[in-house]
């Protein structure tokens, strides 16, 4: 098993160049919820050379990692975009994370919506997925995309936890890795995606 992590693009102060930046919780995660699995930083290289890049190094499960909004970084979303095709194509495990599952729902067509009270918070999940989940986005799908079902929704009804029918694809609108030691809705929830 070897996961690729993809990349926020982040500005380093004093310097104008892009950098791609992963926090460092997601190693601490990887470690307790998969010990012994490899795992690596995947870079924003754009649609035409990441599949090469992940295939040299023999990628065979995503994290879509959270961080900026969809339509922030074209390179972001070009690199996203063309590994979701490529997993998709060759039915490889994928895990969105916040702006990862937002990009599964773009990706199947389904807009998001604002929501509120969402930011810098805890709160509850109920669904087949329930638990009490950190919560950092404002953004939510505005509906169940197709080919995918709600597993998890906040008590506001907003959707936050998806799994796709076909595919061993989810979503999860919480942050897994900022939770030190990882809960065990999550522990499981990885398990499930990466087993």
């Amino acid at each position: 098993m070897r996961i690729g992590v993809t990349s926020r693009i982040v500005e380093a102060p004093g310097y104008r160049e892009a950098r791609d930046a992963l926090a460092h919780d997601w190693a601490a995660f990887l470690a307790a919820a998969l010990p012994g699995v490899a795992w690596m930083q995947l870079p924003n290289l754009g649609g035409e050379h990441i599949v090469p890049y992940c295939e040299l190094w023999g990628i065979d499960r995503l994290i879509l990692s959270g961080g900026e909004d969809i339509g922030v970084s074209a390179l972001r979303d070009q690199t996203e975009l063309r590994l979701l095709d490529w997993a998709e194509a060759r039915g490889l495990p994928v895990l969105g994370v916040c702006r990862g599952m937002q990009l599964l729902a773009h990706r199947a067509g389904t807009g998001l919506v604002p929501v509120a009270a969402h930011v810098a918070t805890t709160h509850a999940v109920s669904g087949a997925w329930a638990g009490v989940v950190n919560s950092y986005h404002r953004l939510a799908p505005a509906a169940c995309p197709e080919g995918f079902e709600v597993m998890a929704r906040a008590e506001d009804g907003s959707i936050e936890g998806l799994a796709h029918r076909s595919l061993r694809w989810e979503g999860w609108m919480w942050h897994p890795e900022r939770c030190q030691p990882p809960a065990p809705l999550d522990v499981t929830g990885i398990r499930r995606v990466f087993a």
